[in-house]
């Protein structure tokens, strides 16, 4: 069974920089509030697994990968990157 992926908040606004989305952006597009988005990222409340979900399908819509931490050769932190245009 493949591992479900995790948001870390650091993560989020990462990949909100390279989209250069707003907070109030990234929660039109995954359908939750600005301050859903807002209280992740300053870790003032976890998500719920199905909210998380979300902002995890908008991040990788809008052209982001996400880096599980230990995925990369040599390298044991989370990170974003973009996706190669196709």
């Amino acid at each position: 069974m493949p591992h479900a992926k995790i948001l870390l908040p650091a993560q989020c606004r990462g990949a909100r920089g390279l989209l250069s989305w707003s907070q109030g952006e990234l929660a039109d597009r995954a359908g939750v509030s600005r301050s859903t988005v807002k209280d992740f990222e300053t870790e003032r409340h976890a998500l719920h697994h199905s909210t998380e979900r979300l902002l995890i399908v908008a991040f990788e819509a809008g052209g982001v990968m996400l880096i599980a931490p230990g995925s990369a050769p040599g390298d044991a932190g989370a990170g974003v990157r973009l996706k190669l245009a196709s």
